[in-house]
């Protein structure tokens, strides 16, 4: 029997591959789009996972202004904030920040599904938002995911 058949991999910086992804967000959940892209941020649909290494994928997120929430959440829901001064409370709902910037809405519910460290800001760096169609990454090259062949 070959002991070294059993040895645990950890990825590191240098052995990571990470590849380019388009995701469409039209017509997607927000919060089901927003759980399977931070997946892939994080790398948890590779093999070689590795929790303190940013090993995910570069993702580039198309059609953010077509995104979808259930039942009355577009008003019902309620994000906080606090200016840090005294009486700073502010709330806005999904649908203010929808009609500001709906890159944003995104980038907060992604973030929200994130680890709270320096390595979650990291990981953040990596998705590109786009409210409509286009985006500026052929350079590198992505290739187009579905998200509902992903768990």
């Amino acid at each position: 029997m070959d002991t070294l058949s059993y040895k645990t991999v950890s990825a590191n910086k240098a052995t990571v591959t990470k590849e380019w992804v388009v995701v469409d967000a039209a017509d997607e959940v927000l919060g089901r789009m927003a759980s399977k892209v931070a997946k892939l941020l994080r790398g948890k649909y590779k093999t070689n996972f590795t929790p303190h290494v940013d090993c995910g994928d570069n993702v580039i997120l198309i059609n953010a202004d077509k995104v979808r929430l259930t039942g009355m959440k577009w008003t019902d829901r309620i994000y906080l904030r606090h200016t840090g001064y005294p009486g700073g409370q502010r709330q806005t709902t999904p649908k203010e920040i929808m009609e500001k910037s709906p890159e944003k809405l995104i980038i907060k519910v992604v973030k929200g599904m994130l680890p709270k460290n320096k390595l979650g800001d990291k990981i953040l760096k990596n998705l590109y938002v786009f409210a409509g169609g286009e985006h500026n990454m052929q350079a590198q090259q992505p290739k187009q995911i579905d998200l509902n062949t992903l768990k």
